[in-house]
């Protein structure tokens, strides 16, 4: 079979840390994504020849920019010596706590190794594609595991890797809404305690060990006690205007639970339908509206897909 000349890869907008899971826990969203085109080349290494709709804010260079080192990085892995190029598509905003990052080193991952006949499978492009991560965010793999598996997925360890797909309860649907407000991951890491009591770190692992559960048990009552976040969203809640009066208006339309979707400033809301999740939507605009931002909302699937060719 002749390989092809080039390849699209889509990849889509992730949810991290899904209230008590910091770092552990991403869910995949259908909708927005990333799209990176791939090409092979006759002069080696990899070179981004095009970025839209990022206005100009990302480096070209590809040892700076995540799809440029998921490329790189996947091409060693294959053992593949050969020169790639890359066009990136930004769907996602930057700085909007939905893997903005992630979605362009996955689509990128999978673009090269689709274009050289997919010697590896996609749980392998997660190691690739950490190494990205890190390069800009730091080193966690909750996004880019949901971006390339889909669905729900639990990150045992990043070293070794080890990660783990869940079951999603029947009908179970998020909410997201994104306001026009940038939050950088390394700000929002900034903020976070540098240490937690004892009693704290206890209740955490008692809420993810207990969100785990209802997953695989489908009892709603026993996920919406386990999806709040007395940690993370806390300590990031000033830096998104109007942050926990969108948290109460989800739940006041009657959301199983809500906080901040990975670095923000978006918000999640996990509803038990998709008529749910858009009264949730609804709500938590209308709150944003109130605090003087627009924003945009994504209603999707818990159990979306990961990344697919084009």
């Amino acid at each position: 079979m002749t390989a092809p000349r080039e390849v699209r890869a889509s990849a889509p907008a992730t949810v991290a840390n899904l209230g008590p899971g910091f770092d552990v826990l991403g869910v995949a969203l259908a909708g927005a994504g990333d799209v990176v085109t791939a090409r092979a080349t006759s002069e080696t290494g990899v070179r981004i020849v095009r970025i839209e709709g990022d206005d100009g804010a990302l480096p070209r260079e590809s040892s700076r920019n995540t799809a440029g080192i998921a490329a790189e990085r996947t091409l060693a892995l294959a053992g593949i010596d050969s020169g790639v190029e890359l066009e990136l598509q930004k769907g996602l905003p930057l700085g909007s706590g939905l893997g903005s990052s992630a979605a362009s080193a996955a689509a990128a991952a999978y673009a090269v190794n689709c274009l050289f006949g997919s010697p590896l499978r996609k749980p392998d492009l997660i190691g690739p594609c950490l190494d990205a991560e890190a390069a800009v965010s730091g080193r966690h793999a909750d996004n880019v595991a949901a971006a390339l598996l889909g669905g729900l997925v639990l990150v045992r360890r990043v070293d070794p890797l080890d990660v783990v797909r869940l079951p999603v309860p029947e009908g179970l649907t998020l909410a997201v809404v994104t306001p026009k407000h940038a939050v950088s991951t390394r700000e929002a890491r900034a903020v976070l305690p540098a240490s937690i009591p004892l009693d704290a770190h206890v209740r955490a692992s008692a809420d993810l060990a207990a969100l785990v559960g209802a997953c695989h048990s489908g009892d709603w009552a026993l996920l919406a006690r386990a999806i709040g976040d007395d940690l993370v969203t806390p300590a990031r809640a000033s830096l998104i205007p109007g942050c926990l009066d969108v948290i109460r208006a989800a739940l006041d339309a009657g959301a199983l639970g809500s906080a901040i979707s990975g670095s923000g400033p978006s918000i999640f809301a996990l509803c038990r339908s998709p008529r749910s999740a858009a009264a949730a939507a609804d709500a938590m605009t209308a709150a944003f509206a109130r605090a003087g931002l627009e924003s945009s909302t994504i209603v999707s699937t818990a159990d979306a897909p990961g990344v697919r060719r084009l």
